[in-house]
């Protein structure tokens, strides 16, 4: 595994729209430069990526997880920027085969889709990594995002992975839909 840098950012909203919030929402993103072993070149097989993205989901989960501190994880998303030598393809091969099942190990369940956003770029390319509660995907006051932007990456070879955890909802959310008390978590859809 050839990791460039390590990136943990985490951010703490204490007020919104003028309103105190009863618990701080803490969004949490844990990142890494990785260099990308096809870069230029056009491969079938995908898989040194793919088990890649395994450990990265255990490495990026974990680290998330601990820096919520107390707080359980309530919602989770995945992104990945690919270097302009790169294909949205290397992306997929990290985030979708085998990232998930350390990444919910990590949050303890997550029976909901984790939801995920790639795309091709230079150095300081930004990405929104989507967000929504973990154990069912139509908890509305959870669907949010997070902006995730490294200044000197990725490089062409190079691909930024990253996970986002939280430990709340968007503050103040009153747009109705499922509740978090009304889940059921049997389906990872309600």
């Amino acid at each position: 595994m050839d990791i460039r840098r390590t990136i943990l950012m985490i951010e703490e909203t204490q007020e919104e729209g003028g309103r105190a919030l009863d618990k701080p929402l803490k969004r949490v993103v844990a990142a890494a430069v990785v260099r990308n072993p096809f870069a230029g070149t056009y491969a079938e097989d995908l898989t040194p990526l793919i088990e890649l993205g395994e450990v990265l989901g255990k490495l990026l989960g974990e680290r998330a997880v601990v820096a919520l501190g107390p707080d359980a994880p309530e919602s989770f998303g995945k992104a990945a920027i690919v270097g302009m030598a790169g294909e949205r393809e290397h992306a997929a091969a990290l985030l979708h085969p085998k990232l998930g099942a350390p990444l919910r190990e990590a949050v303890h369940g997550g029976k909901a889709i984790i939801p995920s956003a790639k795309k091709k770029g230079g150095p300081g390319t930004s990405i929104d990594i989507p967000l929504h509660f973990k154990d069912a995907m139509f908890v509305r006051s959870h669907f949010d995002a997070v902006e995730l932007r490294i200044p000197d990456a990725p490089d062409a070879d190079e691909i930024v992975v990253a996970i986002a955890v939280t430990n709340g909802g968007r503050p103040h959310a009153r747009v109705g839909g499922l509740t978090k008390a009304e889940v059921k978590g049997e389906d990872g859809l309600r």
